[in-house]
């Protein structure tokens, strides 16, 4: 776990990390880098091992061989893939937030305010069961900011949001790095929103197969290959400005300014 000169910016490195469970090798020779300010996003397809990555990154997988890096003292705010809540227990937003988190940093002032940063303040006395898709992702978020992280890690974080509310979704984590100037590691499936919203881009099938800007990578033949050709031909990497966005249940909000936005 210890680099002895790591970069000053860095907050969490693999290096050459191969993990392998009950004799399958999930990942082989994989390396990977995330510093402040970042995003870096993973992509690939099913079976690739990419939450087998973030957990590895995290401490939550032992690797088998590699050496990972995480800066001392780092905060950590993690966002699974997958929540399940039996919809016949009670539990209100409010209450999910403070489950697992230590008491000082889940107080009700500590809650509101990262539910209104993610814009779903007015949902804090709802069932959790009763919350769109696209208010339980924001939710999830929520609670993986209560911890005041220095380094953000979002597993499929627009899983279960309809399409108007993926873009505004991936522009809410671009605006919490931009506030926070906290690091994000991403994994996505959503190839033609999320690589206009990250700075380097993996491309993960058990082993790195490209890395870098998403442009550069969109272009690289094992990109193409693994995902089509017309799938990496349709991706739009250029620069727009927005004058409206979606709220949580998708419907046309004016922005007053307008928002200044790669997507």
């Amino acid at each position: 776990m210890n680099n002895p000169n790591p970069d000053k910016n860095l907050l969490a490195s693999a290096e050459n990390v191969g993990v392998s469970i009950s004799g399958n090798q999930i990942l082989l020779d994989v390396s990977l880098s995330v510093s402040e300010g970042e995003v870096v996003t993973i992509v690939g397809p099913n079976g690739a091992g990419k939450t087998t990555l973030v957990r590895a990154v995290l401490g939550l997988v032992r690797p088998s061989e590699g050496k990972l890096y995480r800066r001392p003292g780092l905060s950590i705010g993690y966002m699974p893939q997958k929540l399940h809540i039996d919809p016949t227990m009670p539990m209100t937003v409010n209450r999910f937030l403070a489950l697992g988190v230590p008491a000082k940093l889940a107080g009700q002032g500590h809650r509101k305010n990262a539910l209104d940063e993610v814009g779903v303040g007015h949902i804090s006395n709802s069932q959790m069961h009763n919350i769109s898709g696209g208010e339980v992702q924001r939710v999830m978020l929520a609670r993986a900011l209560l911890r005041d992280p220095d380094f953000l890690v979002l597993d499929e974080p627009v899983q279960g949001v309809d399409i108007t509310g993926q873009a505004d979704l991936y522009r809410l984590i671009r605006n919490i790095r931009k506030s926070r100037g906290v690091g994000v590691l991403m994994v996505s499936h959503d190839l033609h929103v999320v690589m206009a919203e990250t700075d380097r881009v993996i491309c993960l099938n058990r082993h790195v197969c490209c890395e870098g800007h998403p442009e550069t990578v969109s272009k690289h033949p094992e990109f193409v290959q693994m995902f089509g050709e017309q799938v990496a031909s349709s991706i739009a990497l250029y620069p727009h400005h927005h004058d409206h966005h979606h709220n949580v249940h998708g419907d046309v909000c004016n922005d007053t300014h307008g928002d200044n936005h790669d997507g």
